[in-house]
């Protein structure tokens, strides 16, 4: 999934969605301009259930880079989850994306850019080649960056640059093999947020 005007994005949605490097900066769109995007990005706009449905539905598919073919089959497959609420079994589904994962883990600054380099096979998994950015993790996996990829400028001081962040709970980071293990899957009770997830599955059980 292309995305062009990132920032955009995180203007109409009102939340940061780690889309380019200048969420982190004091660059974001969300720092120096909280308007809406478009000639009437000021005025509040009422909208009915349906439309607040689609709209959260849009900002989760948008802020994972997702097809709407990929994300209708993330909520059947959260619905058909039998042990778990839909909305925790679908935040659960999205995070361990492999391209997530990446980000979450502090390799890279952006969504896109973990995406790319997964696709152009930067990464290894249990130490196999992978480059499948919807490939889900399970516990016990070990994501590293491929030896051969080392010397690229996308890896340049991320040991210096990983030691102001925190790395989430159920993933533990290892500096000297530049690699992350998946301690635990993520639990949606842990894994911090600001989406609507029930107003998603609603979106979907309509059709």
């Amino acid at each position: 999934m292309k995305l062009q005007y990132k920032c955009k994005y995180c203007r109409k949605f009102g939340q940061k969605l780690g889309l380019n490097e200048r969420c982190l900066s004091g660059k974001c769109a969300l720092v120096r301009r909280r308007t809406r995007p478009g000639m009437h990005g000021r005025k509040p706009k009422i909208l009915s259930l349906f439309g607040k449905q689609l709209l959260e539905k849009q900002k989760l598919r948008i802020a994972f880079l997702l097809s709407e073919k990929q994300m209708k089959n993330y909520a059947k497959l959260a619905k058909s989850n039998k042990n778990k609420n839909s909305a925790e079994a679908l935040i659960e589904l999205l995070e361990r994306r492999l391209d997530n994962v990446i980000w979450r883990a502090g390799f890279v600054l952006s969504k896109p850019e973990a995406r790319q380099l997964v696709v152009h096979g930067h990464f290894l998994v249990n130490g196999k080649k992978i480059n499948i950015p919807s490939y889900l993790v399970k516990s016990g996996d070990v994501i590293s960056v491929r030896p051969q990829s080392r010397h690229i400028k996308n890896f340049a001081n991320i040991q210096q640059r990983l030691k102001f962040y925190n790395i989430p709970k159920w993933l533990s980071f290892d500096e000297n093999n530049l690699s992350v293990t998946v301690v635990n899957l993520p639990q949606s009770s842990e894994l911090q947020h600001n989406f609507d997830l029930s107003s998603v599955i609603d979106f979907y059980s309509r059709q």
